[in-house]
């Protein structure tokens, strides 16, 4: 039995290791693997420091033409029937200042619709460096009116009506007027020292009673 024992030992296998032998080539890639899920978004980085100053680049192609600005003519236009003298180029300036302006000849009327008394009105003006509006033909009388609306009809215009000097009418220099339109009776020759005169839609003149009125009366200046 012994024996038997020893010769089943010796036709065991013998286990032993051998050496890692030298590395095989590199196999062929395998096919693409399936597309991960989207990550989690990344915290966004601080800004970074402005780059210089790029050269000047070349000008660009025409744009496309805008459409018209407001047209300053028409009878409402302080341009309508003014030359391009330096003088009037300059009153065309003047009357831009003021939001509704009309010219008849060489002159030009202007105001903002304002109403005052008649020394309010003389002051204004001559803080705009201009004159209380005066017409001084039927024309002019008649681009006055124009500035009148449906509910105020009346306007100061530039006549000194002075009865200690035996003067009704005179312009605010006290030089006679070149033309008057005044209403049937008037000027009222009841008015003492110094008066003014109002201008009603109608185109006629009248004295005025009352020079402190300051709600109804309309402040056009002349330039």
């Amino acid at each position: 039995m012994f024996f038997l024992f020893c010769i089943l030992g010796l036709m065991a296998p013998i286990s032993y290791s051998l050496p890692e032998g030298p590395a095989g080539p590199k196999g062929d890639p395998g096919p693409p693997g399936a597309v991960g899920s989207p990550g989690f978004p990344g915290a966004a980085g601080r800004p970074g420091f402005p780059g210089t100053r790029g050269e000047k680049g070349a000008a660009g192609f025409p744009g496309i033409p805008g459409r018209p600005g407001a047209c300053l003519c028409g009878q409402d236009s302080p341009a309508q029937g003014i030359s391009e003298s330096p003088d009037d180029v300059q009153n065309i300036k003047k009357a831009m200042n003021f939001d509704h302006a009309r010219t008849t000849g060489s002159k030009i009327f202007v105001s903002n619709k304002e109403r005052g008394s008649f020394s309010r009105a003389v002051e204004f003006c001559s803080e705009q460096g201009l004159e209380l509006a005066l017409p001084q033909n039927e024309e002019e009388n008649d681009a006055v009116t124009k500035f009148f609306g449906e509910e105020y009809n009346m306007a100061w215009i530039g006549v000194n009506n002075n009865k200690a000097q035996g003067n009704f009418g005179s312009d605010m220099k006290n030089q006679p007027l070149t033309f008057t339109k005044w209403s049937e009776g008037q000027p009222d020759e009841s008015i003492e020292g110094i008066g003014c005169t109002l201008l009603f839609k109608d185109g006629v003149w009248r004295v005025g009673r009352d020079c402190s009125m300051n709600m109804l009366v309309y402040i056009i200046c002349q330039i």
